[in-house]
């Protein structure tokens, strides 16, 4: 313990205060000792104790009577009872009335100190929880969003930011990854110096070595120059792995070797050359099925799987979907001198309805198109161009709510445009019936269904148990 703790002793034998505190004399605990409940009641306001150990049976009345009182203040100290052989009951009753723990006369030091400890730990964890919940931030680096899901994210991201711990970002495409991975970097001792992001899927096999490693002049056919490499260019810094399942599985051999002992050779050298680089990598897919598939390396896995991240989809984040898009409104109505300012109605619901499979990219892309293809000061339901992608909620709950009912109206309006909607089939079920189908075939076994439709178990798991829900 840095500071040390205020512990209120309230015992009327001087004999085993002293024993007491001698069992307490190498603990760094900041002790005042009484023998009444009287003095008890005079001291606790003066001293404010962290911590009290509490004697039942006083000369001037019943320790239950102090606690009862001492359970009313605002922010109650944590209170060990002290009881006599045959007053267990007495001791439930103390817990009941909120004492963390009793002690049963006689007991030795190491008792008292464990039980004292457990008592300073919960003191420690409620503090803890009381500045979280104090700290729920609605933006954070480039993210906004103040939804549980997104304060999770924030906090992992504090705690992993310091250290040089390999952070694995898993998410859908749309949700932020390379965010995240700037967010750490920028809080971490490195940021001052040098942010690689490398798109593992977006550089072809061949190109991808020299794009990480670099290569010498002659190298290959085009090599007309030396190159440095990301993992260079990225040293004292960190180098962001986007898509880390994507490269090949030769290169993921190299990049193994490269993470392990921080050396690696340019294409067409010779030379071992030596860089302190932080890493971190990202992935949309689920890296345990392409591990169990075979196409991605168990043991890179592992190596950078050292603290996940995951980052969830926009249709998990509750009202930051309209946060996020008053930003971009903002935004995109400043660049284009437009007089947008606000959404109807009928188009926030909407758009809490909708289930975004682009995710945050895919509402920034509609919040942009509404406002420049569109003028006025308010953004309707019918501005935005969500038909085109299917996926609407409203499929999933099976009936409308009052303003999704008018943004339904106000959309599809059209009897040509209600025949084509009813021609096609919502995404949702033929997602059902596809998952229905793996799970069938797999004799009932979630997790082999999972890994032929290339999901996480997990996300079975909630989608099934959501349609048990809705038909409930």
């Amino acid at each position: 313990m840095t500071d040390a703790l205020k512990l209120m002793m309230v015992e009327d034998s001087p004999s085993l205060a002293a024993i007491y505190n001698a069992y307490l004399a190498e603990e760094s605990y900041q002790t005042v000792t009484v023998d009444s409940l009287g003095r008890a009641h005079a001291t606790l306001d003066a001293f404010v104790p962290d911590l009290i150990l509490l004697d039942i049976e006083l000369p001037d009345g019943n320790g239950i009577d102090f606690l009862r009182h001492v359970m009313e203040l605002e922010k109650p100290p944590k209170v060990v009872v002290m009881t006599a052989h045959g007053t267990s009951d007495m001791a439930v009753d103390a817990i009941r009335m909120g004492a963390s723990d009793f002690l049963t006369k006689p007991f030795d030091a190491a008792r008292l100190k464990v039980t004292l400890g457990n008592a300073a730990a919960q003191l420690d964890l409620g503090k803890r929880i009381e500045e979280l919940s104090g700290k729920q931030r609605a933006s954070y680096a480039n993210f906004i969003g103040a939804s549980n899901a997104m304060q999770t994210v924030y906090q992992t991201i504090d705690s992993l930011a310091p250290s040089d711990a390999t952070g694995f970002i898993v998410g859908e495409s749309g949700t932020g990854k390379e965010l995240a991975a700037e967010a750490i970097h920028a809080h971490s001792d490195r940021a001052g110096r040098e942010f690689v992001a490398i798109n593992c899927g977006a550089i072809p096999g061949e190109l991808m070595e020299s794009e990480l490693f670099g290569h010498v002049k002659g190298a290959f056919t085009g090599a007309s120059n030396a190159r440095e490499g990301a993992a260079s260019i990225a040293n004292g810094g960190t180098l962001f792995l986007d898509e880390i399942c994507e490269m090949d599985l030769e290169l993921q051999k190299k990049l193994l070797r490269f993470i392990q002992t921080g050396t690696f050779r340019k294409v067409g050298s010779n030379t071992l050359e030596t860089v302190d680089v932080r890493f971190v990598c990202a992935t949309n897919r689920d890296p345990l099925v392409e591990v169990r598939e075979g196409r991605f390396r168990e043991d890179l896995f592992y190596r950078l799987h050292v603290v996940p991240l995951r980052l969830p989809p926009l249709r998990e984040r509750d009202r930051d979907i309209l946060m996020i898009a008053r930003h971009f409104l903002e935004v995109y109505a400043d660049q284009a001198k437009k007089a947008f300012t606000h959404f109807s109605l009928a188009a926030e619901e909407q758009m809490l309805r909708y289930v975004w499979p682009g995710n945050v990219r895919q509402l920034q892309n509609v919040i942009q198109q509404a406002v420049v293809l569109h003028d006025g000061e308010q953004i309707e339901a019918d501005m935005l161009a969500l038909d085109i992608h299917q996926g609407l909620q409203e499929s999933l709950d099976g009936h409308d709510s009052p303003g999704a009912s008018a943004a339904k109206s106000e959309t599809h309006s059209q009897p040509d445009d209600l025949a084509r909607r009813r021609a096609i089939e919502p995404l949702w079920m033929v997602e059902k019936r596809a998952i229905e189908a793996a799970v069938a075939a797999c004799d009932g076994n979630i997790n082999r269904a999972a890994g032929l439709l290339e999901v996480a178990p997990s996300t079975l798991y909630r989608k099934r148990q959501a349609w048990i829900d809705d038909s409930a």
